[in-house]
């Protein structure tokens, strides 16, 4: 320790810039206030969101303050019980120049949605929702899957493994795919899928019309 001798007063320290908090934590509060205010808004009460997803009251509010993890399928039935795509809780795009506007996504300026505590993490990469297509980048971290229940479907749904694997449980048939392997799903039924090995799971989707 660094002695101070009398009389003199010690050298201030400079302050150390702040970074911006990117914690699992963090992240689970934000989208959290995103699901609180969207109800307020709507009008919804914490019971009444709890009953339309047949989910406690406890659960939702633990998902509102950021103190419990939510999966892409229970974030696929809040949207749904308040009559929003989960493109709606997309972030973090930047400002796009006027020439690319609705035509180019650069990669710096994906929309992001991580489900914090899932180990899912997605991007969006159609520069809108009005067309008739919608890309979706998903990462799988080792172990990772969309929840405990099943997505409906509302739209055809196609994607590729860009790396890793995938495991696809498709109206009660379960099937593993590896890198550079493709699928498709009907219109409608119910899905969910997994990460079963040891590296991330990359996977482009391309969902029509947009429904996610």
């Amino acid at each position: 320790m660094q002695k101070i001798k009398h009389g003199k007063t010690p050298p201030k320290l400079k302050p150390r810039p702040r970074k911006q908090p990117r914690s699992k934590a963090v992240g689970a509060r934000w989208l959290g206030e995103q699901i609180r205010d969207l109800r307020r808004v709507k009008g919804v009460t914490l019971a009444e969101l709890a009953s339309r997803i047949s989910r406690s009251i406890g659960y939702i509010s633990q998902v509102e303050r950021g103190k419990s993890a939510i999966t892409i399928s229970a974030l696929q039935e809040i949207a749904d019980a308040l009559e929003v795509q989960i493109a709606w809780f997309f972030h973090g795009q930047a400002p796009v120049a006027a020439a690319e506007a609705g035509f180019i996504v650069r990669r710096a300026n994906r929309r992001k949605l991580d489900f914090p505590g899932t180990g899912v993490h997605e991007e969006l990469l159609s520069p809108n929702l009005s067309g008739q297509l919608e890309l979706i980048l998903t990462t799988f971290d080792p172990g990772a899957s969309t929840g405990d229940r099943d997505r409906v479907r509302r739209g055809e749904e196609a994607g590729m493994v860009l790396s890793g694997t995938l495991e696809l449980i498709v109206d009660g048939k379960r099937v593993r795919l590896a890198e550079g392997d493709s699928f498709a799903f009907a219109r409608s039924g119910p899905h969910r899928c997994a990460n079963p090995g040891k590296n991330k799971a990359v996977v482009l989707w391309v969902i029509t019309p947009p429904s996610y």
